[in-house]
């Protein structure tokens, strides 16, 4: 990553990119975790989701997104997207000067960390489980683990909705975990930026034995290492800032984003892609 660049490198923003609204899950983290620091996120709302386009078309959206996070001078850039991360990835660390952290190898490195016994449990859209990412990086970072994977789709509407309690959401994760508990999974990661708005739901499904990995978290620890290491920690004290951009509707954006990220965002821009 290289060394740090001085004062004003500390003083910039950290910048978060997602599709839509997810990715303020990673925002919300990111504020708990390391509260001094300015954020600038942008969820490119017109054009999600991107979990059913091609991998030449997620690059070439994810270029143009992080462009715009470029401009605002930002001194990392957290793709905090599963298909972004899955597929724009290692073109974006070739291609920027700034550290890029994505969500996928905090995720799977956490898991594999919390199973005590090899046996990972995943769950994420259909499209991330589908391409095989995350059972590809347990397969490396735990070469002895057993990983069952599996697409819970309906969590996502559930949590735009605010469905995170309750008898439904309780029903809905009950059928798509009982594999999971049946099968003696210890660890469970929830591979989607959703998911975390219903980890309640799922802890209380999966029962006390088994630990629930929240990528978003892990994602927000991992960030917080890289500044470490660069020496580009926002000074303490600081009252981080936060801008949110979108590329469609800000009033939706705004409505449905309250609840990922656990308080009131009170001014959205749009962007023009």
């Amino acid at each position: 990553m290289g060394p740090a660049r001085g004062p004003e490198e500390s003083a910039a923003s950290l910048g978060v990119f997602d599709s839509g609204v997810g990715g303020l899950t990673v925002v919300r983290a990111l504020r708990h975790h390391l509260p001094s620091e300015d954020i600038v996120y942008l969820g490119d709302t017109a054009r999600l989701p991107y979990g059913n386009k091609s991998p030449e078309t997620v690059i070439r959206y994810t270029r143009a997104c992080v462009s715009v996070l470029l401009e605002r001078g930002i001194k990392l850039l957290v793709v905090a997207c599963n298909t972004a991360t899955a597929h724009a990835l290692p073109t974006l660390e070739k291609e920027l000067d700034v550290p890029v952290i994505g969500v996928l190898e905090p995720g799977a490195r956490a898991a594999a960390a919390h199973s005590h016994h090899g046996h990972i449990g995943v769950i994420g859209t259909r499209g991330t489980i589908a391409s095989g990412v995350y059972q590809q990086a347990l397969a490396r970072l735990a070469p002895h683990a057993r990983v069952l994977a599996r697409p819970c789709p309906l969590f996502v509407p559930l949590a735009e909705e605010g469905w995170i309690e309750g008898p439904v959401p309780e029903q809905i994760a009950e059928h798509y975990l009982a594999e999971f508990r049946e099968a003696g999974v210890d660890s469970l990661l929830l591979a989607c930026t959703h998911y975390p708005l219903l980890i309640n739901t799922i802890s209380r499904v999966m029962g006390p034995k088994v630990t629930v990995v929240d990528s978003a978290d892990a994602t927000a620890e991992t960030v917080a290492d890289a500044l470490d290491r660069l020496h580009t920690r926002a000074a303490p004290g600081n009252l981080g800032a936060l801008t949110c951009m979108v590329s469609d509707s800000p009033d939706r954006f705004a409505e449905t984003g309250r609840a990922f990220l656990g308080e009131a965002i009170t001014h959205v821009e749009w962007v023009d892609l």
